[in-house]
């Protein structure tokens, strides 16, 4: 499965649990910019640096309107314990069923040293205050994630 969606499109609402169990969907986002963060494993050098990069600019980030929400496969612990690690200022959704995943088409066939395996697409959504898909990053800059968003904005 390769991106489906498109600028422009709705985006695929979110009904999620985060990783402290607390509800979470997408429609409360109405009114702000939500860089929708997908990250294939919670601990790993280049999601540690990403998830870090938008901690780190999480004030401006929240100053220009934007709030963030992280999403992968991993399940309610590792999330929980990724999130505490780095004291992640925004909330992580244990997708362990993939439906979020599959939804937003970032969940397929991956290759790393020849061998072939299911994973998360590193991608970045940017949906609109009123719920529409604004921008997608594909080739996400893990280390400079925040300043590869602003440059758009």
């Amino acid at each position: 499965m390769k991106i489906s969606l498109k600028i422009g499109d709705k985006a695929p609402d979110i009904v999620a649990i985060d990783q402290d169990g607390k509800a979470l969907k997408l429609a409360d986002y109405k009114g702000k910019k939500v860089i929708l963060f997908f990250y294939p494993k919670a601990n790993t050098p280049g999601c540690t640096a990403e998830a870090c990069n938008l901690s780190e600019n999480y004030s401006l980030l929240i100053e220009k309107g934007f709030a963030i929400i992280g999403v992968s496969a991993d399940d309610i612990k590792k999330q929980k314990s990724f999130s505490e690690k780095f004291n992640f200022p925004y909330p992580l959704i244990p997708d362990t069923d993939k439906k979020v995943v599959k939804d937003y088409g970032v969940w397929g066939v991956k290759s790393m040293y020849g061998r072939e395996y299911e994973g998360i697409y590193r991608t970045t959504y940017i949906i609109s205050e009123n719920g529409k898909i604004e921008k997608i990053f594909e080739k996400v800059k893990t280390k400079d994630h925040t300043a590869q968003i602003l440059s758009e904005y």
